[in-house]
């Protein structure tokens, strides 16, 4: 079984250079030389690129504020509540450079569920948020940007379909160096 990471690092890795994080990467990461993070026991594993950290996406105490290029994440906040979700960007955010990327590669909720029902294939019941797709992750962005003063991003990129029924979303964070 292919990755969700397999279908967008053609397009999203041009933004993965320096040192940064693959939160979530299931055995395969955006590029070979990121930090590979993911829980004790995977979610799943769909690949054999070695993992550097165990932990949770919620707390990178590993990492000092405004360390890394860029943190990459594919299928993960999908997971979360709208709160968490929130909390959880704020958090990437922290580690990141000035200039530094935030990328994303994640499902719109309505296509996945009518992408599983033409399949015949269950959904996942970790998925938290019914109408999770774009549109929502840039209010809670937006409403990220109105609480994190010098914190701030802002969308380089944005592509609302892609394969059967992700979209991707690259940020950059603000700050004197941008």
């Amino acid at each position: 079984m292919a990755s969700e990471t397999s279908l967008c690092k053609e397009r999203l890795a041009k933004y993965c250079v320096g040192d940064g994080l693959d939160i979530g990467y299931g055995g395969d990461s955006i590029v070979p030389t990121a930090i590979t993070l993911d829980l004790p026991i995977p979610y799943t594993r769909v690949g054999n690129h070695p993992q550097n950290l165990t932990g949770d996406c919620r707390d990178l105490y590993w990492f000092k504020n405004s360390c890394l290029d860029y943190i990459f994440s594919s299928h993960l906040l999908e997971d979360f509540s709208i709160d968490k979700i929130r909390q959880i960007l704020q958090e990437w955010v922290r580690v990141l450079k000035p200039g530094g990327y935030l990328v994303l590669y994640l499902p719109d909720e309505q296509a996945y569920r009518k992408h599983c029902e033409e399949h015949n294939r269950p959904r996942n019941a970790n998925h938290k948020v019914e109408n999770f797709g774009l549109p929502l992750l840039k209010q809670i962005i937006e409403l990220g940007n109105s609480i994190m003063e010098g914190s701030w991003v802002k969308i380089i990129h944005e592509n609302p379909k892609c394969e059967d029924y992700s979209f991707e979303i690259v940020l950059q964070k603000g700050g004197k160096d941008v």
